[in-house]
Formats: C-alpha cells, sequence, structure tokens
C-alpha cells in the first residue's frame, strides 16, 4: 500500500515505515504529523485517484529530526567586469517516518473493533462511505 501525498508545494511517494525528507515543517521532534492532502491511494491493487484530494484518507508520520542539507554553492559572475559573488546556502528540512496510511475502510475496521472490545459484544453499525 502506498500514497501520494502533497505537502510543502511537492508531491512524495510513501508507504508505511518509509522515511522521507520534507522541507521544513513546524512540528517539534517526536510529534505526530498528519497529512490530510492525499492525491493518490493505491491498496492492493486498487487505485483510488482524487480530485484534487482522495477524501476520507489521512497519513500520519512521526518527526524524527531537524536538518540542514548539503551545501550548495551560489557563484555568480559576469566576464570582463570584476564582478564575482559567491555565496552558500543549506536548505533546512524535516525528517519524517510514515507510521500509517488510514483510508476510510481502515477507520470503519478499527472503529468495529474499538465497540466490541468496549461492550464484550459485537454490534451491528452501518458505515456510509
Amino acid at each position: 500500500m502506498y500514497a501520494i501525498i502533497e505537502s510543502c508545494g511537492k508531491q512524495y511517494k510513501v508507504a508505511e515505515g518509509d522515511v522521507v525528507f520534507f522541507e521544513k515543517l513546524n512540528a517539534e521532534e517526536g510529534k505526530s504529523v498528519t497529512f490530510e492532502n492525499v492525491v493518490l491511494v493505491s491498496e492492493e491493487g486498487k487505485v483510488q485517484i482524487g480530485n484534487p484530494y482522495v477524501n476520507g484518507v489521512k497519513v500520519e508520520g512521526k518527526v524524527v529530526s531537524h536538518g540542514k542539507a548539503k551545501k550548495i554553492i551560489v557563484f555568480k559572475m559576469k566576464a570582463k567586469k570584476n564582478y564575482r559573488r559567491k555565496q552558500g546556502h543549506r536548505q533546512p528540512y524535516t525528517k519524517v517516518e510514515i507510521t500509517s496510511i488510514k483510508t476510510a475502510t481502515k477507520k470503519a475496521e478499527t472503529t468495529a473493533k474499538e465497540s466490541v472490545s468496549k461492550n464484550g459484544t459485537a454490534k451491528k453499525e452501518t458505515v456510509k462511505a
């Protein structure tokens, strides 16, 4: 099972257990992050494509760390004019581990399991999809 999510103006293909480097997110290390802008979900060969996003699907992850990428050198030069400018840049990133991809069917299954465990008997529930 995998999903394509949209975050920070880019699209990322993620699966459960993946470690992904996003642009800097406003979340502390160890906290969970939820991505609701899911463009596509593929589950057991069944593909759902959103218009623009798939309804009822969320991707959850845990912030592992923050950091800076390798330095990129920006060098500007104009020939024969003695114009030279050298500048370095390090892009900040957030390292996120994807913990789960929750679809509408998985949510229904988990709520049914919770109701069984609370009451001790199975209840018949209707779920609107």
